[in-house]
């Protein structure tokens, strides 16, 4: 195994890629009682049109079934899995995003049983007509919670502005119609092109020996037959800026309007070291402007524009990054003006100096920090930075490294005025009598 020594945070991290491809990862942590394993596979929402190995030809699935396939896989033809977790004493659950599938247990005891259980039910799917029938009902279900909720289509609505074309526009649940053309036989596709093991990895943080875990799952998967692993050919439809929505609006039932505002990313995304620099980046310039202390967020505050609602982020991933805002208002044209002109007047703001570039850099270590000390952040994070070529225990270095005027260039080349969309949710008008 790999061995990745951390002394100045106290972490220690080994790692090794088995023959079928593999990726493992752990980190002991022997002053904690709970042990969390997490396996992760390089598929999410977005993926929704491909080369299935073995195939020539490229096939466009319906929406949502990344987190559909994620549903399924718990259920296995003698057992389930959560009732298997459940027996050992553990508890489970599993998550999709635009890019990634996860699933996870955590336990105090038992964990090698627990380990050999999450790789056992993640590999060995079973689908079924009468089980894929009636898992669609579930997640309409599910869907149509969603749809009622204002936060969850404010953040779709700015999206779809935003990326028309790409399909993170599109919730990660799918739709209740395209979730009806989902067969058994589409579920294998993907499940064979996505989760061969060359495509997945495997982190585990807590009490364990190293040595004597990293066995017990060599053993595991010798144990199992894998394909040849082939690279996976991804595709995504050409984004053509003509169709980008710069402004649009419904009405939901909401008491006060809310508003987001985003401002696209076009430069391609990049990997490892350079893509954390390039997130760490866009986070410190929008804590830099917008930050719960800074004098705009302060004056906006007072002037009664935002309220707690407020939030800010800057989000990258594979093939998209964006700045976004958010916040109920009363007065959504005044607002996005005012977050328009702090985004394009970045450069004469008052907020912008050394000395509240180092005070941020040092808040974000200190957040880092007592980050790391959380298994559960650790276990979520991870694995899901290395695809992207990022150990996330330099990230520190990666925070003590930069400049504000790194932050300035950032800025320069990002805040581009036709690049910026806001999407308003406003109360439903009340109908005559």
């Amino acid at each position: 195994m790999l061995k990745l020594d951390y002394p100045q945070l106290g972490e220690v991290v080994f790692s090794e890629t088995l023959s079928n491809g593999l990726q493992v990862i752990l980190i002991p942590k022997n002053n904690f009682s709970k042990t969390y394993g997490i396996m992760t596979t390089n598929f999410g929402s977005i993926d929704n049109h491909f080369v299935p190995i073995q195939s020539d030809e490229s096939i466009l699935i319906p929406d949502g079934i990344a987190h559909f396939l994620e549903h399924k896989l718990f259920e296995g033809e003698e057992r389930d899995a959560f009732d298997e977790f459940s027996q050992l004493g553990a508890s489970a659950n599993a998550f999709t995003s635009f890019t990634r599938t996860s699933y996870l247990f955590s336990a105090t005891s038992k964990v090698k049983e627990n380990v050999e259980t999450l790789l056992n039910f993640v590999q060995k799917p079973h689908f079924t007509k009468e089980g894929t029938e009636k898992e669609k009902g579930i997640i309409a279900q599910e869907i149509n919670m969603y749809e009622d909720k204002p936060d969850w289509q404010l953040f779709y609505g700015l999206l779809k502005n935003m990326y028309p074309q790409h399909p993170i526009s599109i919730d990660i649940a799918g739709t209740v119609d395209s979730i009806q053309e989902i067969t058994p036989e589409l579920l294998q596709v993907c499940y064979d092109t996505f989760y061969h093991p060359n495509n997945m990895n495997l982190l585990l943080i807590g009490n364990f020996e190293p040595d004597e875990m990293i066995e017990v799952i060599r053993e595991n998967q010798n144990e199992k037959l894998f394909p040849k692993a082939e690279h996976i050919l991804r595709l995504l439809p050409h984004e053509d800026m003509a169709e980008f929505t710069a402004y649009s609006e419904i009405e939901m039932d909401v008491k006060r309007p809310k508003l987001a505002m985003g401002v696209k990313g076009l430069t391609p995304v990049t990997e490892g070291k350079e893509s954390d620099l390039y997130y760490l980046k866009g986070s410190l310039l929008m804590e830099l402007l917008f930050g719960r202390g800074s004098e705009n967020y302060i004056d906006l505050y007072d002037e009664g524009l935002v309220d707690d609602s407020f939030n800010y982020s800057f989000s990258t991933d594979r093939t998209f990054h964006f700045l976004s805002l958010e916040s109920d208002t009363d007065h959504p044209e005044t607002l996005q003006d005012e977050w328009k002109r702090i985004l394009l007047n970045w450069n004469t703001d008052a907020g912008m100096n050394q000395e509240n570039f180092e005070l941020l850099k040092r808040a974000l270590i200190g957040e880092q920090l007592q980050a790391f000390n959380s298994l559960e952040y650790v276990a979520n994070q991870y694995g899901y930075l290395r695809f992207n070529g990022i150990e996330m225990f330099d990230r520190i270095k990666h925070i003590e490294s930069l400049l504000l005027e790194d932050i300035k260039q950032f800025a320069e080349q990002y805040l581009n005025e036709q690049l910026m969309s806001a999407f308003v949710i406003r109360p439903k008008k009340k109908k005559n009598s």
